[in-house]
Formats: structure tokens, C-alpha cells, sequence
């Protein structure tokens, strides 16, 4: 019997078999990967992924199922971090680390931010998300899902849908579609700006309010002659540009106000 659903956790358990054996095909876990999942819940994906690595680690929330995890499975083979994942020091585990998961949907996005942050850490990463957060993730620029999410995660990883799943794969059924995403990081020669910190503030300036033009969103941010030295239109709308453009706009308005 599966344990009740806590709201306040974002909970939806996968159940449906199918769908379960296309992700654990999607992830395709190898004995020495050093893994961690986020979210294991009951242990249905933590079941097959075991079953095929040397030692898996998970982070649960819920004490109620984390005391759970630690009695299905035995301690070599599975660490349970009974921690929250936004809080979690992702430093504490090896380098290449792989990271999946079914991901509360109430957390997500936060999350994906906290990935994005230790990112140099990561070989690759499979979540099951809302299909709607997926879709944004991947999103081109010019699009009506394009947005801060999309332009953050695309600046540090590539990513791909690869799955799509009905609500019926879940117990309780949420209101939406889910899919999974696999993120893998850039290489070390990717592109990056000058102040990663000013980028990120720039590019959240940007879609603030999406119907403002750049010079009126990123005022504060970004002075007027950066503009032209970055080669930007400031009449522009910041769902406009590409990844690197904001990286030649957070750039030119370093160089300007220094």
C-alpha cells in the first residue's frame, strides 16, 4: 500500500511499470556511477537503479519515507540523506556525480537552480518534471515558454526531452503531464560571461515584467552605452535574445560601469 501523499512536499508517486522501465532505460545507470537521486519516495526508481549500481545515495525530505528507504534497503547499497535538496551540500558527495529523480513539482524550478550551481560536480542529470517546466527548459528563443529558466539552464547545460507521461502514471494522478529532461553540463570551453552573478541578474531583470523593453527592464543593471557596445537593439524585448547575447549584454555592462 502506498503511504498518503503529502501536499506540502509537491508528492505524486510514480507507479505505472511502462513508464518506470523507459526511464531506467533513459538513465541507463552503470555499477561504478557514483548517483544520487532526489526524491525517491516510496523507492520504485530507487528499486531498479540499485539493482544495477554498486551503491546509490538518496535525498528524502520525508522523514516518514526516508525511515522507510533505510529499512528496504541495506546500508551499503544505499545512503539515505534524510535532507531537503534545496539545502543539501551537493559538495559532499564525488565529482561526476549523476543526478535523477522525480521531482516535486511544487520545488522544481528552485531546484534546478541549486543543480545548475554545482553543475561543474555533475556528468549528466534525468528528472521527471512537469511537462510544462520541461518545455520551458528547452525552450528557443522567440517562443512564449522562453524565459529566465530556459536562458540559466541552457547557459550551463544541454538539454533534451526525452519522455512524455500521462498523469495516470502517478499515484495520486496530478493535474498536469510530466516528462523527463536530460540535462548534460557544457565543457569547460563553453561560453561564459565576465560577472556570472551580474548575467544572472541581468537576465532576471529581462523577464521580470516580459513586456517591457531591455533599457526599461534592466535600467538599473545595465547603463545605456552598454547597449551599443554589446550590439543590442535596447528596444528589445529580453524573450528575444539568445544565450549569447545576454552574455554580450551582461559583459558590455560590466565594462561600463567600470
Amino acid at each position: 500500500m502506498l503511504p498518503r501523499a503529502k501536499k506540502r512536499f509537491g508528492q505524486h508517486f510514480l507507479t505505472d511499470r511502462h513508464y518506470l522501465a523507459r526511464i531506467v532505460e533513459a538513465i541507463d545507470p552503470r555499477p561504478n556511477d557514483t548517483m544520487v537521486e532526489i526524491g525517491p519516495g516510496t523507492g520504485i526508481l530507487t528499486e531498479p537503479l540499485v539493482a544495477r549500481l554498486e551503491q546509490l545515495h538518496v535525498i528524502e525530505i520525508d522523514r516518514g519515507l526516508a525511515a522507510g528507504l533505510r529499512e528496504r534497503f541495506p546500508p551499503d547499497r544505499v545512503t539515505v540523506h534524510e535532507a531537503d535538496a534545496l539545502e543539501f551540500d551537493f559538495a559532499s558527495l564525488p565529482t561526476d556525480l549523476r543526478v535523477v529523480g522525480n521531482l516535486p513539482y511544487n520545488v522544481s524550478t528552485p531546484i534546478l537552480f541549486r543543480i545548475a550551481a554545482v553543475a561543474e560536480r555533475v556528468r549528466d542529470c534525468v528528472f521527471l518534471l512537469q511537462k510544462e517546466v520541461v518545455e520551458r527548459m528547452v525552450a528557443e528563443p522567440g517562443t512564449a515558454a522562453y524565459g529566465r529558466l530556459s536562458v540559466i539552464l541552457e547557459y550551463r547545460f544541454k538539454m533534451a526531452l526525452v519522455l512524455r507521461m500521462p498523469p495516470g502514471a502517478f499515484t495520486p494522478p496530478p493535474k498536469v503531464n510530466s516528462a523527463v529532461v536530460r540535462m548534460e553540463p557544457l565543457p569547460e570551453g563553453r561560453l561564459r560571461a565576465r560577472d556570472e552573478a551580474l548575467f544572472a541578474r541581468v537576465v532576471g531583470a529581462a523577464f521580470e515584467q516580459r513586456r517591457k523593453t531591455l533599457r526599461n527592464a534592466a535600467r538599473a543593471l545595465v547603463p545605456e552605452d552598454a547597449f551599443a557596445v554589446a550590439g543590442i537593439d535596447p528596444q528589445r524585448r529580453g524573450e528575444t535574445l539568445g544565450v549569447a547575447e545576454f552574455v554580450r549584454l551582461a559583459d558590455a555592462s560590466s565594462s561600463c560601469a567600470g
